[in-house]
């Protein structure tokens, strides 16, 4: 008798992963950009690291803040959507069998198969039926804004913790080099897991994070020798 295996599908991780990768991704190259700007500016070591560390706490709040406001507000639209649907099945109920019917007759269902299955799904659990099959909302995919600001805030806060490590141990003749160097690391470390975990090409993912991470650094780097300089 063959046995029931469990299949793992990648869609379920998609939306703690994104906030995963989007938190920690922020955390290194936002507080590597912010340590090499204000270091490029010829700070002192100890003002280099409170900076850092202020950008830590400023930046994880700010992350578990817009992702719960932006996650609740998909959550908030499904809602509406849900007890719009609820309201739609109790006031025509052969209306909302012949709509369901009809978007299985548009993926390739005979007309009569179509009917069939609509109605034993409907007979299942009629809401559920509606709103994965018309509105696009599983379970699996439903918004979650507590699970999405807390991943973006703790991986933020992990992600700025690499180079806020190396800040605080190299010497400040070297903290540039090393800092942007480990963080460059880092941020391929990141893009290659996640594109292992989301099923994707890891070399591609690492080689598009570090680059925006160097460009972004660079960037800032600049900045902060050029207002260094100026003052």
């Amino acid at each position: 008798m063959p046995v029931n295996r469990g299949e793992h599908h990648r869609t379920g991780r998609s939306g703690w992963l994104r906030a995963a990768v989007l938190g920690a991704n922020d955390g290194i190259l936002s507080t590597a950009s912010l340590v090499l700007g204000v270091a490029s500016a010829h700070a002192t070591h100890s003002n280099v690291l409170v900076a850092g560390i202020a950008g830590l706490v400023a930046g994880a709040m700010s992350m578990a803040a817009g992702e719960y406001v932006s996650v609740h507000s998909q959550a908030d639209t499904e809602k509406a959507d849900l007890d719009r649907e609820r309201k739609e099945l109790k006031a025509d109920d052969k209306g909302e069998h012949k709509e369901l019917a009809q978007i299985y007759v548009a993926r390739g269902l005979d007309p009569s198969l179509a009917k069939q299955v609509a109605q034993q799904l409907m007979a299942h659990d009629a809401l559920g039926a509606h709103a994965r099959d018309e509105l696009g909302i599983s379970k699996n995919l439903r918004a979650r804004p507590i699970q999405a600001a807390l991943a973006s805030a703790g991986s933020f806060a992990v992600g700025a913790a690499m180079p806020l490590l190396v800040t605080a141990i190299v010497p400040q003749s070297s903290l540039i080099y090393l800092v942007s160097g480990t963080s460059l690391l880092f941020l391929a470390l990141l893009g290659g897991l996640a594109a292992h975990v989301g099923g994707a090409s890891v070399t591609v993912g690492a080689i598009r994070v570090t680059f925006w991470g160097a460009l972004a650094m660079a960037i800032t780097a600049g900045v902060g020798a050029l207002f260094g300089t100026v003052t």
